[in-house]
C-alpha cells in the first residue's frame, strides 16, 4: 500500500475515531501483528507436528485463466483426503471434533469427513490491515457492547472476552459491500426438497455515497426470487454497531399487499422466512445482530477439524440435485482441515427469551468467520449442527461462505444455504451505493417495480399464499 493510501486512510480513521475511553489493544499486542501474531491476530506460526502450516500471506491469486462468471474454481482440485472421518472411526478423532460433529457422525451414517491438507488461504486487503492496526489501539468496549465509530474489520484482534470475539465476526471484512443472488435448500426428514432465493446488496457505512458515519454499520437490501409465494417480498436493514443504544431498523415490502411497513421481529429468533423453520433471523451469515440476550464467554483456542476451503461444492457444473443426500449434502462435496478456532460460549441471560438456551461457536483464528455452531434448546439439549464453510474468494480477498448448512437433530431435516451453482451472475464486491436507495421510501418504489417485471414475465404472487 503507497503512501499517499495509507495517509488518507489514516486521515479518515483518526477523524472518526477520535474520543474513545479505553483501549482493547495494547502497544505490546499491537507490535505482536508484526511478529507472532498474523494482521488479524492469528498464530502466524503453524503447529508442532506441521499439520497446521504457517500463515504466509494467503491465497491473493486467482488461478491461471479464471473468470469470475466460473465461479470460485478449486485451487486445490487434484488434492486427495488424507483420511475420512465416519461414525466407526470417529472416537479416534473426537478430542478435535466438536459436540455437533460427534452427534452427527453417529447419527447419520452417510455424513463423512473427507480430511485433506491444511491450507491457510486467507487473506484480506492491506488497507483492512492498517485499519485494524490504527483503530486497535483506541476501540472500547462497555457493558458487552461496542461504543463509538468503528471501521476495522477485526476490532479485537487479541479478544480477552467472549464478546470481543463475537464482534469480529459480526464486523468481518465483506469486502466493502457485495452484490449477490443465491439460494438455499431446505431438505425435510421426508426428502421433500423446498427452494428458496434471495438477491442481497449489502453496503458497510463507508462505501456509500456519501460516507455514513455515525452507529451505522451496514445496510442491506434483499429480495426474494424464490419460492413463488416469496417472490418480489423485499427487506431492508439498518444495521447498527452498538445495538445496545440503538436497536435494529427493519423494514419489509410485502409484494402481495404492495406496502412497505416495519419488521420489528427480523432479528433474535425470529424463523427466517422460506426456511421452514430451520434457521433463525440471527444465524443468516452464522450470526448476526445484537448479542444482548446471551452471556458471552471466551473459552479459548483449539486445534479442531473444521470445514475448510469449500469449493468444490460451489461447482457451477452441478445442479442442485447433485448435491443434496439423505440428512445432508453429499459428503465427498465437503473437505474438512485441521485448524485452529477460537471457541466462544454464549448461555441465555436469565430472563431473556431465545429458541436456543446455549449456543456455542467455533470461530477460525484467521479469518473470524463461525465455522461452527452447537445450538442447544432450553433444557440443555442438542438441537442444531451449523457447518459453515469457508472460501477464499482471490480475486477480491474477501474470506467467504462457500456452504453453509443446519442440521435438525430432532427432526431429521436440514438446510443448506449460500448456493449459487444455477446462478449466472458472479458476486460483485466493492461498489459504492446512494445512501438515498437504502430508505424505506425507496423501497416501495423498487418492490413495486420488481413487482410489475414479475408480472409481465407471467408470474403471480399471491397476497394469501404465505407460509414458513
Amino acid at each position: 500500500m503507497n503512501q499517499q493510501l495509507k495517509l488518507a486512510t489514516a486521515a479518515v480513521v483518526c477523524g472518526l475515531i477520535s474520543g474513545y475511553a479505553l483501549a482493547a489493544l495494547s502497544e505490546a499486542d499491537l507490535e505482536r501483528l508484526n511478529k507472532d501474531l498474523t494482521p488479524t491476530g492469528a498464530t502466524r506460526a503453524g503447529n508442532a507436528d506441521n499439520t497446521i502450516p504457517e500463515w504466509k500471506g494467503g491465497l491473493t491469486v486467482p488461478p491461471a485463466g479464471w473468470k469470475p462468471e466460473q465461479g470460485y474454481t478449486d485451487p486445490f482440485v487434484d488434492e486427495k483426503p488424507l483420511f475420512t472421518i465416519t461414525g466407526a472411526n470417529a472416537d479416534q478423532y473426537k478430542d478435535k471434533l466438536s459436540p455437533g460433529l460427534l452427534a452427527l457422525l453417529k447419527k447419520y451414517p452417510d455424513f463423512r469427513m473427507p480430511v485433506y491438507p491444511s491450507q491457510r488461504t486467507v487473506a484480506l486487503p492491506d488497507t483492512a490491515y492498517y485499519v485494524i492496526r490504527v483503530e486497535g489501539p483506541k476501540i472500547d468496549i462497555k457493558d458487552g457492547h461496542i461504543t463509538g465509530r468503528v471501521y476495522s474489520n477485526v476490532p479485537f484482534p487479541v479478544p480477552a472476552t467472549g464478546e470481543e470475539a463475537i464482534q469480529n465476526h459480526i464486523l468481518r471484512h465483506i469486502g466493502g459491500s457485495y452484490e449477490r443472488e443465491g439460494n438455499w435448500l431446505a431438505v425435510l426428514f421426508n426428502g421433500e426438497v423446498y427452494k428458496g432465493g434471495r438477491a442481497d446488496r449489502v453496503v458497510t457505512a463507508a462505501n456509500f455515497d456519501p460516507p455514513q458515519g455515525g452507529n451505522l454499520g451496514s445496510a442491506l437490501i434483499g429480495r426474494f426470487t424464490a419460492p413463488a409465494i416469496f417472490e418480489g417480498t423485499t427487506q431492508l436493514v439498518h444495521e447498527p454497531i452498538d445495538q445496545v443504544a440503538e436497536q435494529r431498523s427493519a423494514w419489509i415490502y410485502n409484494a402481495g399487499q404492495r406496502r412497505v411497513r416495519r419488521a420489528p421481529d427480523l432479528a433474535y429468533d425470529h424463523f427466517a422466512d422460506g426456511t421452514k423453520g430451520l434457521r433463525t433471523t440471527d444465524q443468516y451469515q452464522a450470526y448476526n445482530g445484537a448479542t444482548d440476550r446471551y452471556s458471552w464467554k471466551l473459552v479459548g483456542k483449539k486445534e479442531m477439524y473444521v470445514p475448510y476451503n469449500t469449493y468444490k461444492i460451489g461447482d457451477k457444473k452441478m445442479k442442485y440435485k447433485d448435491i443434496v443426500d439423505t440428512h445432508t449434502v453429499r459428503s465427498d462435496l465437503m473437505r474438512y482441515e485441521l485448524h485452529r478456532v477460537w471457541v466462544v460460549e454464549a448461555t441465555l441471560k436469565d430472563g431473556m427469551r431465545h429458541a436456543y438456551g446455549k449456543r456455542t461457536f467455533y470461530l477460525d483464528e484467521d479469518s473470524w468467520m463461525i465455522l461452527g455452531e452447537d445450538a442447544y434448546d432450553t433444557r440443555g439439549n442438542l438441537w442444531r449442527v451449523g457447518v459453515h464453510g469457508l472460501r477464499q474468494n482471490y480475486d477480491a480477498l474477501v474470506p467467504w461462505y462457500g456452504v453453509q448448512i443446519w442440521h435438525d437433530l430432532t427432526n431429521g431435516g436440514y438446510l443448506v444455504d449460500n448456493l449459487d451453482n444455477e446462478i449466472k451472475a458472479p458476486i460483485v464486491f466493492g461498489k459504492k451505493a446512494k445512501w438515498a436507495d437504502f430508505q424505506p421510501e425507496r423501497l416501495n418504489r423498487t418492490g413495486v417495480a420488481a413487482d410489475a417485471d414479475s408480472e409481465k414475465a407471467g408470474l403471480k404472487v399471491s397476497s394469501n399464499d404465505r407460509t414458513r
